[in-house]
């Protein structure tokens, strides 16, 4: 009864294992995913600095401070 359960039990963990499959990523997956968010990053940063956002941003901020209570 022992030994069957154990081989059931092995079983079910060597599925479970082939199921998962390649769960990580790799150096280079790695490498990708930062250059990618730092593209992101610096798009973002433009858009956010240029002139009209930045006026806008600033105008939605200073309604807030000047709101009443």
């Amino acid at each position: 009864m022992r030994k069957a359960v154990r081989a059931r039990m092995r079983a079910l963990v060597c599925r479970v294992r082939a199921a998962r499959g390649d769960a990580g990523m790799v150096t280079s997956e790695y490498a990708m995913g930062i250059v990618a968010a730092v593209a992101f990053a610096v798009v973002l940063y433009k858009v956010v600095t240029s002139g009209e956002v930045s006026e806008e941003l600033q105008a939605i901020v200073k309604r807030a401070l000047d709101a009443r209570m």
